[in-house]
C-alpha cells in the first residue's frame, strides 16, 4: 500500500507495478528494500510489546532516536503509564504506510511513516482483546538499524475514537479495585480513591441492575487533557454540560470489518471541568453504556439515555432515595405536555434539559409495563438491527406492541398520578 498527496490531503492506492512505457522511459529510482524494511520494523514492534509485558525500560526505548531527547523522555513516561494498566497481552502490527511529504523533509530520505495496530488487553479489565490505533514514523541510520523519531505526527490522520489512549496524555496514575481501573494524573491519589469508591459501587449497581447480569468492567479516565479517545471536552457544550461520556472500544477497528468497527466494550472518560461533581449514580449512568456498548450503535438514542436515567434514578446502596413520583409527575407537566414526539436522535443533545427527562419517562413506562428482561431485549435487537425506522417500528411492535409512534401517545395517554 502507498499513499499519494493530492489537494492537501492524503490518498490511498494499492502498490502497483510500473507500466511497460514508464519502465522503458525512465530508469528505476532507488529505493529501500521494503521487504528487508517491513521485517526490521517488525522486529522492533515486537521487541516493545515483549518490552512492557517484561516491565524492560531499557529494552522499550532501544529502538528510539538516540539523538531524540525530548523523544526519549516521552517514551520513558509512555512505558511508565503502559506498565501500570497490567497487559496480559500486547503486540503492535504494521497497518498502512502514509506518505507525507513534510515528514520527509523533516526526517530526511529514508522517512518510514506507518500506522500500527495495538492489540491488546488488560488482565481482569477486557474480556476479549480489543485494538487500538498509533502512528509510528521511522527512520533507517548510517549503520542500517530502524528507530523511532516521532509517535505523534500521524494523529491528525488517525480516525477519531480510535486512538490518543489514557496512557498518552502525561504521565498518569493507575489504581484498581475488581472489575474496576482507575486512570488519573500522577499524584492524584486523594481522586483515585474517591473514584475507584464511587465505581466499584456503580459497578455493583449496574451488576445487580441489567437484567441477565453484566460481567464487565468500569474503567474510569479522569485526566487533564480534554480530548482522549472519542471524548472532546474542548468542544464548548460539551465543557460546560456533560460530566462524563462513554467511549467505545474496538474488536475491530472501523474500516478493517465493518464501517462503524465492531465494538467490545467502551471506556468511560470524565470532564476535567466536572470531576467533583461525579458519584456513584453519574457512574451507574455511564456504566449502563458500557454494559450495552457490544450489542451496537443502532437503538434510539432515548432508549439508550432513558435506560441508563432509568437505572441512575433507582434505590441505591450508599445513595439518597429520589422522589420519583414527584419527579414523574413533573415531567409529565413541564416536558411531556408540549412535546410532540419522543426525543428525536438528530436533535436530542441539543434538547438535553428536555429530552432526558422525557426519554427517561419512557424508559420508566416501559419497565413498569414490560419488566426488564424485555426491555433488555428490545435494547439489544435495537441496537443491533434499528438502521431504519421500518426496522425499529418492526422490533418495537414485536417486543412492547406499539412503535415509537405508539408509545409516545401511551404516554400522553396515561392519567396524572
Amino acid at each position: 500500500m502507498v499513499a499519494i498527496l493530492a489537494a492537501g490531503g492524503l490518498v490511498w492506492r494499492e502498490l502497483q507495478e510500473p507500466t511497460a512505457q514508464a519502465s522503458e522511459n525512465k530508469p528505476a529510482a532507488p529505493g529501500p528494500d521494503v521487504q528487508l524494511r517491513s521485517a526490521e520494523v517488525d522486529r522492533v514492534l515486537i521487541r516493545r510489546a515483549k518490552a512492557v509485558l517484561a516491565k524492560d525500560s531499557t529494552a522499550f526505548v532501544a529502538d528510539i532516536d538516540p539523538a531524540d531527547k525530548e523523544l526519549l523522555a516521552e517514551q520513558r513516561i509512555l512505558f511508565d503509564n503502559l506498565v501500570q494498566f497490567g497487559f496480559s497481552r500486547l503486540s503492535y502490527h504494521q497497518k498502512r504506510e502514509q506518505f507525507d511529504q513534510t515528514l520527509i523533509e523533516r526526517h530526511g530520505p529514508t522517512t518510514y511513516a506507518v500506522q500500527v495496530v495495538m492489540i491488546y488487553q488488560i488482565k481482569g479489565i477486557n474480556r476479549l482483546p480489543v485494538r487500538t490505533l498509533v502512528g509510528y514514523v521511522f527512520v533507517q541510520r548510517p549503520d542500517g538499524k530502524w528507530v523511532i523519531t516521532d509517535d505523534d505526527d500521524l494523529d491528525r490522520a488517525l480516525p477519531r475514537g480510535s486512538h490518543h489512549e489514557a496512557w498518552d496524555v502525561g504521565p498518569v496514575l493507575v489504581q484498581r479495585a475488581p472489575r474496576v481501573l482507575i486512570v488519573v494524573e500522577r499524584g492524584q491519589t486523594e481522586l483515585a480513591a474517591n473514584l475507584l469508591t464511587e465505581a466499584s459501587s456503580a459497578v455493583r449497581t449496574v451488576t445487580k441492575r441489567w437484567p441477565g447480569g453484566w460481567i464487565g468492567a468500569g474503567v474510569v479516565i479522569a485526566v487533564d487533557d480534554p480530548i482522549v479517545r472519542g471524548a472532546d471536552y474542548s468542544v464548548e457544550r460539551n465543557a460546560e454540560d456533560a460530566l462524563a461520556m462513554a467511549t467505545w472500544v474496538y474488536r475491530t477497528l472501523p474500516g478493517e470489518v465493518t464501517t462503524e468497527g465492531e465494538r467490545a466494550d467502551s471506556y468511560v472518560v470524565v470532564n476535567p471541568r466536572n470531576r467533583g461533581r461525579l458519584d456513584t449514580r453519574s457512574l451507574a449512568h455511564e456504566f449502563i453504556h458500557v454494559a450495552a456498548a457490544r450489542y451496537g450503535a443502532h437503538a434510539p438514542r432515548w432508549l439508550v439515555e432513558g435506560v441508563a436515567t432509568y437505572v441512575e434514578y433507582l434505590p441505591m446502596a450508599g445513595e439518597r432515595d429520589l422522589a420519583l413520583d414527584a419527579y414523574r409527575a413533573m415531567v409529565r407537566t413541564k416536558y411531556l405536555a408540549k412535546a410532540k414526539a419522543l426525543p428525536a436522535d438528530s436533535t436530542f443533545f441539543a434538547r438535553s434539559s428536555s429530552s432526558y427527562p422525557l426519554s427517561w419517562l419512557a424508559a420508566d413506562y416501559l419497565f413498569s409495563k414490560h419488566g426488564p428482561t424485555e426491555v433488555a431485549t428490545l435494547y439489544q435487537e435495537l441496537a443491533a438491527l434499528g438502521f431504519s425506522q421500518n426496522a425499529r417500528d418492526r422490533i418495537m411492535l414485536e417486543h412492547v406492541g406499539v412503535t415509537e409512534v405508539g408509545l409516545f401517545r401511551a404516554l400522553r395517554n396515561q392519567p396524572n398520578t
